[in-house]
């Protein structure tokens, strides 16, 4: 029989899998109609209502592409829509919120020393900002300030800004950044499943009744596409951000987090420049380093480095790890064979920061990664990497007997 935390890494893994390949659909197809929308070129003799085509090469075949700025005087038998890729990546990627931050709140979502709240609590928090966050956003692009577009991209940009401050006022630097990819997709996928696929099959539907469709529904859901198109760089940049600490566990990670977004529109203004045929901004590459460098030393320049661990008390959660008899042993292997790395100060050769910010110098540190060390270097061998420190058989059979006793609650192991 498979133990639970096997199946719970591999659920974790599958799910990872399935939100990688719905986001590159997702993002893939986004990206390029946002360029063939832009590449579009008015022609004389088009068919009436057909703002722009174009011609594209691909495969080994030609393909003719044309736009109607409303819909077709006659409704084509089939119709492809462009909607499942954005809901999947949701799905998915709420799903990955639930196995790895709900499921894992103690150790990944709450910081105590940030807000000192149960898990149950956390999650609450964590569902309200995505659903408020949006419904906030929805109303501001519906009021008349949402006639405005630079005034309601700047007003999108303070709303941003003030989540990623708040959420590294709530959760661990990594759950903030985090849920600053949620935030920002769950608003990229509404307006997918609220606004733009409604309003489309508004049209649909009335062309199929004789009756003349609405401009301001095509209109609505083109400004929630510019919306998407330029967020999506950031979301991937805070889906990875996991993997990096100097970029979420800093003092200034939320101001980190609004230049990211920053750095997202310079990079989608050269694209969209360059598809609208409109020249080359290369000056947009020289502003997204200068933007990445001040990243770099607001990371780093002065030290303002955070740990994410508990480095006092034992987190309840956790206190059936720490007092294990084999807690005693496990200890000793740990940091004998880990904290060359995984320290405040690591002393291995080419290791200037903690790997992932993970450390093992107190008890605390070391019980709330009870699973990790079990999964990492007890049933696997992915740590030490290469098995540079030399960990033996018998002290991984160490590691794996600690887990399974502290999880039973036998200690007669």
């Amino acid at each position: 029989m498979f133990e639970l935390a096997i199946v719970w890494e591999w659920a974790q893994f599958a799910v990872r899998w399935l939100h990688v390949v719905t986001a590159i659909a997702w993002i893939g197809s986004s990206f390029y109609f946002v360029a063939l929308d832009l590449g579009l070129v008015k022609r004389p003799g088009l068919p009436e209502g057909v703002s722009g085509e174009e011609w594209q090469v691909h495969g080994g075949g030609f393909y003719h592409l044309q736009k109607y700025m409303v819909a077709p005087a006659n409704m084509p038998e089939h119709l492809v829509w462009f909607k499942w890729e954005s809901y999947m990546t949701w799905v998915s990627g709420f799903l990955m919120l639930v196995l790895v931050y709900y499921g894992g709140a103690d150790l990944f979502l709450v910081n105590r020393s940030v807000l000192d709240v149960s898990a149950p609590i956390a999650i609450l928090i964590s569902l309200a900002s995505l659903s408020i966050g949006w419904l906030f956003y929805h109303y501001l692009c519906k009021s008349p300030l949402g006639k405005h577009t630079v005034l309601l991209m700047l007003l999108l940009y303070v709303l941003l800004i003030f989540m990623a401050w708040g959420y590294t006022h709530l959760f661990t630097g990594r759950a903030a950044f985090l849920h600053m990819g949620a935030f920002t997709a769950t608003i990229m996928t509404a307006n997918v499943f609220f606004v733009i696929i409604p309003n489309q099959k508004i049209v649909v539907a009335d062309l199929k009744a004789g009756r003349t469709p609405d401009p301001r529904l095509g209109k609505e859901a083109k400004q929630r596409s510019t919306h998407n198109n330029y967020l999506t760089l950031p979301v991937i940049f805070f889906m990875l951000s996991n993997h990096y600490p100097l970029a979420f566990a800093t003092t200034f990670n939320w101001v980190i987090a609004a230049l990211v977004f920053l750095m997202g529109v310079t990079i989608r203004h050269y694209f969209n420049t360059v598809h609208a045929r409109k020249g080359e901004p290369n000056w947009t590459w020289l502003l997204t380093a200068i933007i990445f460098i001040v990243i770099m030393w607001l990371s780093t320049s002065p030290r303002m480095l955070t740990s994410e661990n508990p480095d006092t008390a034992v987190a309840p959660a956790f206190e059936k790890f720490a007092g294990d008899p084999h807690f005693d042993a496990a200890k000793q292997i740990v940091s004998t064979r880990c904290s060359m790395c995984h320290a405040a100060e690591p002393v291995y050769e080419g290791i200037h920061r903690p790997p992932l910010d993970v450390r093992f110098e107190t008890d605390s540190e070391i019980a709330s990664r009870a699973n990790q060390i079990y999964l990492q270097a007890g049933r696997s061998h992915a740590m030490p990497p290469g098995n540079v420190t030399g960990m033996t058989p018998d002290e991984r059979e160490t590691l794996v007997a600690w887990y399974r006793s502290s999880v039973s609650g036998k200690k007669n192991e």
